[in-house]
């Protein structure tokens, strides 16, 4: 639980300070095996001023007045959290002790400081200064620290207040630094390299014997962080054995869910064989030593920090870092009642704001220091903070949904990044392009793995009304299309015995004179053949505009229509609601025509006579969704869905829109007939395959072609031109009877919609997902891997050891997703984006190797 936020960015050193006889030896080390040393004559002065502020100060606070006693029942010696010793004899006359513990303080440290400015310890200073001064200049890391870990020995010299030395005053540090205890023996990993992360922060909060004190604003302090942690409290009960107690003690700390945080508070004392002791009860006291089994099964189970307000605590906090707990925070001296409740307070205020165990510590010695400094003199002294060197400092992570929602948020790179990959997602027109370039890759793709369509008769033959037909026919105006040149060309195809044709012009406006042509040459195609005529229209809000009425060309009755403007690369489905009785888009309607005229039998299928007295398409759809044919369901299926027909309507966005799969060879598609070429007698035997295909008259690449100028020409797909080319390769340029045109520079609207006819046939819808979905899920796993990463301790290691191998697995990860997505596309009609998602991933990496980086510098 609490451990889990690493302090970003902190410089480690490590500073062993150990005393023989009458000099010191400094060895300081850091990095990569880099290290200093120096060696320091111990004044004596400075241990005589220790023991006489050691001395004053236990006067101090077991004499002064009972306004700093917890209560009148109370006498003031007992009032220490310790088993002070009694020293020097009895003063006649009243001394002021406060006046004498400022004067001994200000004493101690003044030579304190100028034996730590020695001139031999220069190098030392000015290297952890440098470091606090690289620190503060990186404007990302103002609130990243210098980690000093200090280690003293024997204990006499860990007894000084090393965290009252300024080392970067001299240099003008702009960084913190900051001192925090290691033992000398370490012989545990830390707890938080085997914990398991908990929802809320577990404290065991153990009272122990209260002879002279009074535990219950130190309980009202504890029970205050009920809010965002569970708490337990036990002790001792009057009618408690000390064995009972014991097992009691000793049971609770080794609970099976574990702890986080382990207090106490009561008497403790020094002792250099046990690793300490606690008074747990009148006459009763248990070791560090008997306690070490069940602390080292409660740090296996979760178990960081551990806050012992109680007196003389150093070898406690040495004791349990060598067990293998991150931090622990103890009183190096005994510590009146009084002092112990206000520091814990303070502690408790600011680890429940959701601060780190040291930044806690500090900032309860600052508030002793600066606000109570008058009425506890030199308090602030006291406390210490012990440390694990490999540790993530503990602090109590937020719980609340704001603050797991706050360390979901983007950081400023990915902010960026998110913004940018979305806006490009939501363009249309970059959203085409990575669609074309797309479908381009595909059909190279299934050139090379060889995953085509079987060879064969395609299912659609497109008669094309080309720039050579026109010449050919003597039309002087293509624009509107000579009606009687459709007559021949409907004339023909009967004369095939075509059985379902789609005429892909519009009709609505009579053509004198050539119209009656038209409409003989339709008419005796149904009377002689039952032909299938599926005339094109116009979608409009006022329903479907078609063949006009006056023209005489067809009638409703036995002639079909579908509407046929639509984007060249999607597809156009009825949508959720609709039955196609009132509209339908051209492509559906013929294939729904050629679906039910293969699988229904002749006598269930209403034919296009001219007798019929009813709308041809209403008994044709009526009669469909009454049959349970596999095919034909299966065709009623291929709808728009309700969120696509949503986000084109309220978004503009073509959420799940199906998409026209060009990375098909045309040749598989359809057969490119041109209209010359099929009224040319000599080539009639070429044609005998249209009586299986659908048959669509259509413009074939003239630039007069559409409702208005151009508006049947579309740009040229990159993968359509790709095959093109392909094509060009493999063939010459001259005229074939079933090519008898050479491929025109843009896109046929007709070759759209024999696409689609080709899918409907196939029942391969493709969905393409969006790139704005996946973006957003590229942000949420990226975002969600770098807290779980985050949350491991060696995070820093990993990185560093694991930089290059995390970017090639991100690399083949990415060539994996690439191909994986267009097997997908092939096997499952589902088009996967690759290009934004894959860059939003790619930008997490490095987001959190660039924060990595920073940190290391």
């Amino acid at each position: 639980m609490g451990g889990e936020k690493e302090a970003k960015g902190d410089m480690k050193f490590r500073l062993k300070v150990q005393q023989i006889e009458q000099v010191c030896l400094f060895e300081l080390s850091w990095g990569q095996g880099q290290q200093l040393s120096a060696t320091v004559s111990y004044p004596a002065t400075l241990n005589a001023l220790f023991q006489n502020w050691q001395q004053v100060y236990l006067q101090f606070y077991k004499t002064a007045s009972m306004a700093i006693a917890p209560s009148p029942a109370h006498d003031t010696h007992e009032s220490l959290r310790g088993r002070a010793a009694e020293s020097g004899g009895i003063s006649s006359a009243p001394v002021d002790w406060h006046a004498r513990l400022v004067e001994a303080e200000a004493k101690l440290l003044y030579e304190f400081h100028r034996w730590l400015r020695s001139g031999e310890l220069f190098e030392i200073r000015a290297q952890i200064a440098k470091a606090s001064q690289a620190e503060g200049r990186s404007e990302s890391l103002q609130d990243h620290s210098v980690q000093l870990f200090l280690t003293c020995t024997p204990l006499s010299l860990a007894r000084l207040p090393w965290e009252a030395w300024e080392i970067g005053t001299e240099f003008a540090a702009s960084g913190k630094i900051r001192i925090v205890r290691s033992p000398t023996n370490i012989r545990a990993a830390t707890s938080s390299q085997t914990r398991s992360p908990r929802s809320r922060a577990r404290i065991l909060a153990i009272l122990g014997d209260d002879t002279g004190l009074n535990f219950q604003t130190d309980k009202a302090s504890v029970q205050a962080l009920s809010r965002i942690a569970e708490i337990r409290f036990i002790g001792w009960q009057p009618e408690q054995s000390a064995a009972e107690l014991k097992q009691q003690i000793g049971d609770a700390i080794a609970d099976e869910t574990g702890w986080d945080v382990l207090f106490f508070a009561g008497h403790s004392n020094e002792s250099d064989i046990t690793g300490g002791e606690l008074a747990i009860a009148p006459g009763v006291s248990m070791t560090i030593h008997e306690l070490a089994p069940k602390l080292t099964i409660a740090k296996e189970r979760g178990l960081q920090f551990a806050i012992f307000n109680s007196c003389s605590g150093l070898n406690i906090a040495e004791s349990l870092i060598d067990l293998g707990l991150s931090q622990v925070a103890v009183m190096r001296e005994p510590i009146h009642n009084r002092v112990a409740e206000e520091f814990l307070l303070q502690f408790l205020q600011t680890l429940a704001a959701h601060k780190d165990a040291q930044e806690a510590l500090l900032a309860a010695c600052q508030f002793l220091k600066l606000e109570k400094n008058v009425t506890y003199p030199s308090a602030y002294l006291i406390p210490s903070l012990f440390s694990h060197p490999s540790a993530i400092p503990f602090r109590i992570q937020p719980s609340g949904w704001k603050q797991q929602l706050q360390q979901w948020m983007p950081t400023k790179v990915e902010a960026i990044a998110l913004i940018v990959f979305l806006t490009l997602a939501w363009m249309p027109q970059v959203q085409d392009f990575l669609l074309g370039q797309r479908l381009l890759i595909q059909s190279r793709y299934r050139e090379l793995t060889a995953q085509l369509p079987p060879s064969g008769p395609p299912p659609v033959a497109l008669v094309q009304i080309d720039d050579k037909s026109i010449r050919l026919s003597g039309m002087s105006q293509p624009r509107p299309i000579d009606r009687s040149y459709l007559a021949s060309l409907v004339s023909q195809l009967s004369s095939l015995n075509a059985k379902v044709v789609g005429i892909d012009y519009l009709l609505d406006r009579q053509q004198a004179g050539n119209d009656p042509i038209l409409g003989h040459a339709v008419r005796e195609a149904v009377k002689q053949r039952n032909t299938w005529f599926v005339f094109g229209a116009l979608y409009t809000s006022g329903g479907e505009v078609s063949v006009g009425e006056a023209t005489g060309i067809a009638d409703r009755n036995w002639s079909l229509q579908g509407y046929i403007n639509s984007d060249a690369g999607q597809m156009m489905l009825p949508e959720p609601t609709d039955d196609c009785i009132q509209d339908c888009p051209f492509a559906y309607l013929l294939s729904m025509v050629k679906t039910a005229n293969r699988v229904l039998p002749a006598a269930n299928l209403p034919q296009p006579q001219l007798t019929n007295s009813t709308d041809l398409r209403t008994q044709l759809v009526n009669q469909v969704n009454t049959v349970q044919q596999n095919d034909l369901e299966r065709l009623e299926r291929s709808r728009f869905s309700p969120l696509t027909v949503w986000a084109e309507t309220n978004l503009k966005q073509t959420w799940l829109h199906p998409i026209i799969d060009f990375s098909i060879p045309p040749d598989r598609v359809y057969d490119r007939i041109a209209a010359w070429g099929l009224l040319d007698t000599r080539f009639t035997s070429n044609f005998s395959h249209v009586s299986n295909q659908i048959v669509i008259i259509a413009p074939g690449g003239y630039s007069e072609a559409g409702v208005d100028q151009r508006s049947d020409n579309f740009p040229l797909p990159p993968a359509m031109a790709y095959w093109r080319s392909q094509t060009r390769s493999l063939t010459s340029d001259s005229e074939t009877p079933l090519n008898a045109s050479k491929y025109a520079d843009d896109l046929a609207g007709a070759e759209s919609h024999a696409y689609m006819i080709y899918q409907l046939l196939n029942h391969r819808v493709v969905v393409p997902i969006p790139d704005l979905w996946l973006i957003g899920v590229v942000a949420i796993l990226g975002k969600g891997t770098y807290l779980m990463l985050k949350r491991q301790p060696n995070q820093r290691q990993w990185l560093d050891k694991h930089r290059f191998k995390a970017i090639g697995w991100l690399a083949g990860g990415t060539l994996l997703y690439g191909l994986l997505g267009l097997q997908l596309y092939i096997s499952a009609a589902v088009l996967l984006p690759w290009l934004l998602p894959s860059a939003m991933a790619w930008v997490y990496v490095f987001s959190v190797f660039k924060r990595r980086s920073h940190a290391a510098n």
